[in-house]
């Protein structure tokens, strides 16, 4: 069935209402774009308000709301979900996608004011959300949660320590709270390696083809390929699976070990 106005295939309403953090551009983006086809109404956070609403009006404005607001803002994680009740009346599922990476160095130099930032952002905002969701809607209704982690998380990630430390917290988390949350509400996580984002620039620009190479399956992921997982991942053939880290990435773990 297509629409008469543009011809374009009708995306059918799921009836479910996506809440996803640091999501107007990057992976998050890319999430939101996967849930919006499947016919999920979504809401979207991020701290730049020009941008969010770019965000917004790309992937459609009828479909999508934008919550401007820093994600470790306690308010702001109340806000965005007192505003996905008063305007779609459910939040079904939460992605934690926000997130911060602001030093490049080793750990025994690291600012620990820093240290504490990345943590606040990437791993206390996620259970903020998480318990504001679990008490507005998913506590009796039930739904799925995805954290966004790295696979930062599972090795050794140098220069980017704080970073990875986070995500291995943020692993940990999802494990605590799938387990606190079942039966009503799965959680699970993803861990991507290199995604082209603007997040991630540093670590392939000007040298893409040479940081491809090293991926069994020749390239790097593109935000399309988290935004698959997640949509898995908060999709009914998911019913069975919780407390899980999905790891996506291009094989890269393949080369362990090897040299």
């Amino acid at each position: 069935m297509t629409t008469e106005a543009t011809g374009a295939p009708e995306v059918r309403d799921s009836g479910k209402v996506a809440l996803i953090t640091g999501a107007s551009r990057g992976i998050g983006y890319g999430i939101a774009a996967a849930l919006v086809a499947r016919g999920d109404r979504v809401v979207i956070t991020g701290r730049n308000e020009d941008t969010l609403k770019e965000a917004v009006d790309k992937l459609g404005a009828d479909r999508v709301m934008g919550v401007p607001g820093k994600a470790h803002d306690e308010a702001h994680q109340a806000y965005a979900v007192e505003r996905a009740m008063e305007t779609f009346g459910r939040v079904d599922f939460l992605i934690n996608n926000a997130g911060t990476n602001p030093v490049f160095g080793p750990m025994a130099e690291l600012d620990l004011n820093v240290a504490r930032k990345v943590y606040e952002t990437n791993v206390i905002s996620a259970l903020g959300f998480a318990q504001q969701t679990w008490r507005a809607w998913q506590k009796d209704n039930g739904g799925a949660i995805v954290n966004i982690a790295s696979v930062a998380a599972v090795s050794a990630s140098p220069f980017i320590g704080a970073y990875g430390m986070s995500k291995a917290a943020m692993v940990n988390l999802t494990l605590q709270l799938a387990h606190e949350f079942a039966p009503v509400v799965r959680v699970n996580a993803i861990a991507p390696a290199v995604v082209k984002t603007k997040f991630a620039e540093a670590l392939y620009a000007g040298r893409e083809a040479e940081a491809a190479a090293a991926y069994p399956l020749g390239r790097l992921g593109v935000p399309e390929d988290i935004g698959g997982a997640a949509a898995f991942l908060t999709s009914d053939q998911s019913d069975w699976i919780t407390g899980q880290t999905l790891v996506v990435d291009g094989g890269i773990f393949l080369n362990a070990g090897v040299g």
